[in-house]
């Protein structure tokens, strides 16, 4: 019954989410520290942990069902995990979160619910997926809506690179991206972001 409860919740989440609710998605904790020209946000992002696997894009369904299997089952929990919607459960069924993040180094993430991370997140089971710790950060991020192209998250890309370098800040390391809707959401409903991480001494 858990698993039919699990599953009928992602597909009610998913539903919502077709027209722009994520009310019911839980969302790593940020505080925007600073806005920018053109719609620039720089956010303090508290410490978080995900899991990933490498990815050949963000359209990349393999990846993405490796992560999917994660928190579904393919792991080594066995504790009570609470879930987001609210459904609790054994540790083998894990809420996913948003945003889903696609790196420009190749690696695709799920966030984990934060009382899964303080509880000690279970390990994957299956090859290729890895738990990763993120310690506090800052990014510097540019939502838009539409439809996530490669052709548009370039250009919402460099509008970002262009208000940073105009206001001082050098990012650190390359931009990627993060996703807050299934695909077949409603194109102007959609939450896409493009982000950067910068040095922490940064305000």
């Amino acid at each position: 019954m858990d698993k039919f409860l699990y599953y009928l919740v992602t597909l009610l989440e998913s539903a919502l989410s077709v027209v722009g609710i994520r009310a019911a998605y839980e969302e790593p904790r940020y505080a925007v520290v600073e806005r920018l020209d053109r719609g620039v946000e720089i956010r303090a992002y508290d410490a978080r942990v995900a899991v990933e696997t490498d990815a050949r894009g963000q359209q990349d369904g393999e990846a993405f069902g490796r992560l999917f299997r994660y928190i579904t089952g393919a792991n080594g929990g066995e504790a009570r995990i609470a879930m987001t919607a609210p459904v609790e459960s054994g540790g083998r069924l894990i809420a996913m979160t948003v945003p889903v993040e696609q790196g420009a180094a190749g690696t695709m993430r799920f966030y984990l619910p934060r009382t899964v991370a303080e509880a000690g997140a279970p390990e994957p089971t299956e090859a290729g997926v890895r738990l990763v710790r993120i310690p506090p950060e800052r990014l510097a991020v540019l939502r838009f809506s539409g439809s996530a192209t490669p052709e548009a998250r370039d250009a919402q890309s460099r509008r970002l690179a262009e208000v940073l370098e105009r206001a001082g800040r050098k990012p650190e390391g390359l931009p990627f991206f993060m996703g807050y809707d299934p695909p077949f959401s409603i194109p102007f409903l959609r939450r896409n972001e493009v982000a950067v991480r910068l040095p922490s001494a940064k305000t």
